[in-house]
């Protein structure tokens, strides 16, 4: 069975009370299908295992606990966890998940000193993003949460873009002029601002995130086109519900 037709099977909308556009279903299904394939540092079965946990993390007493505390560091305890992850990512998913306004530099730097690397810290967090995204918009709808697709055998490509460079983030970035031949179209149809540069330690999260968001809120080229309106909501209703969610999420974007 192709990685596609997995998707398909975990993943449809015939039971939805709206209809859902088709080119939402297919972005959600490649995004899907994504999961679980071998990415740049993680396998298929860990990439699915942190997306697991990603859900895990929202019904864990202990999160609750340290989010309604003046500091995380101000509570001690164990996650409840739903998979064999190694402590220190499950942590990571964990503190991303559930208290992600307080996320700071020593978070960052422990989780690098408990065996993590920057282009894995990366990559989780583009997992995290990837299935939140889909998760929130079947909440937003009113239905289940697909079942995760199964992993897929075969070895991380451990691929490092030689242009990532310290300065504008905690990980290292890769600006448009830094970019080679390995990471070339990486930024095409973007505009390579901070938020898309976000993920670019590890390309294949910057490309497969944006091929999602694009469809999900509009491509880069429709973003500032104040003149047409792409979708059933206006530019400013878009942006109104945009800036809510990031208040809501505690985003500072």
């Amino acid at each position: 069975m192709s990685v596609e037709a997995a998707a398909v099977e975990t993943l449809d909308y015939r039971l939805s009370p709206l209809p859902v556009r088709g080119d939402l279903i297919a972005a959600q299904k490649r995004a899907w299908a994504r999961l679980a394939e071998p990415g740049e540092w993680w396998s298929g079965a860990v990439r699915v295992a942190i997306a697991e946990e990603t859900r895990a993390a929202e019904d864990c007493g202990f999160c609750r606990e340290r989010r309604a505390a003046l500091s995380p560091y101000a509570v001690t305890g164990a996650h409840e966890t739903a998979t064999d992850l190694p402590d220190m990512l499950v942590e990571v998913i964990h503190r991303i998940r559930t208290d992600p306004g307080r996320l700071t530099r020593r978070f960052y730097e422990e989780a690098l000193a408990g065996g993590l690397s920057d282009a894995e810290y990366v990559e989780t967090v583009g997992v995290m993003a990837t299935v939140i995204a889909i998760d929130s918009f079947c909440d937003a709808m009113g239905l289940p949460r697909h079942r995760l697709p199964a992993p897929l055998a075969g070895e991380p490509r451990r691929r490092r873009p030689a242009g990532a460079k310290e300065g504008l983030a905690w990980v290292p970035t890769v600006a448009p002029e830094d970019l080679t031949d390995a990471e070339a179209g990486m930024y095409d149809g973007l505009s390579a601002v901070n938020i898309h540069r976000a993920l670019s330690l590890v390309p294949a999260e910057v490309t497969g995130f944006f091929d999602m968001d694009s469809v999900h809120y509009l491509p880069d080229a429709q973003l500032r086109d104040y003149g047409t309106e792409y979708r059933a909501l206006t530019h400013a209703q878009t942006e109104f519900l945009a800036g809510r969610v990031s208040a809501i999420n505690h985003c500072v974007y």
